[in-house]
């Protein structure tokens, strides 16, 4: 009895300290496998989108940093830094933090999120005087991604 409790602890232990260990081999999907038909990278998105609000594509890039790992929400290179900000719509997904600094696939909804200034513009309130502010190089968008499936890459 004892040996057989002693032989089913260290199987268990065994178990636990190998997961933690082990690399996401290339091709592991998290959600719906990724359409890779209209593939493109994500240095390339913003561009593409043009004056679209929201748009369904697939992108490919490397994961910066994961942010929660149950419900799926990661940050990822944009290049000229730029960071898109992408999450799960199935909040079931739990993604590992191993998968900071591997390029992966995503597909799913790419939108723009607009900071105040840009929607007092579009309202017609803008600021004239002294409390004008210069406009810097980065417009100030952000694009976050409603993610469908991810696909690790490399």
């Amino acid at each position: 009895m004892k040996l057989i409790t002693l032989f089913i602890s260290l199987l268990i232990a065994n178990t636990a300290i190998a997961q933690k260990h082990v690399p996401l081999p290339h091709g592991m999907i998290f959600g719906e496998k990724p359409d890779t038909i209209a593939l493109m990278p994500a240095s390339k998105l913003e561009a593409f989108m043009g004056k679209k609000t929201r748009v369904t594509t697939a992108i490919s890039g490397r994961v910066i940093k994961v942010i929660k790992e149950k419900g799926g929400s990661f940050e990822m290179d944009a290049g000229n830094n730029r960071v898109i900000t992408a999450h799960f719509t199935n909040a079931g997904i739990n993604l590992p933090r191993q998968l900071a600094g591997r390029t992966v696939i995503i597909s799913g909804i790419a939108a723009k999120q607009f900071i105040a200034d840009d929607l007092q513009h579009m309202a017609g309130d803008t600021v004239s005087g002294k409390k004008q502010h210069k406009v810097n190089a980065n417009p100030g968008r952000k694009v976050s991604f409603e993610v469908k499936g991810l696909m690790i890459d490399k």
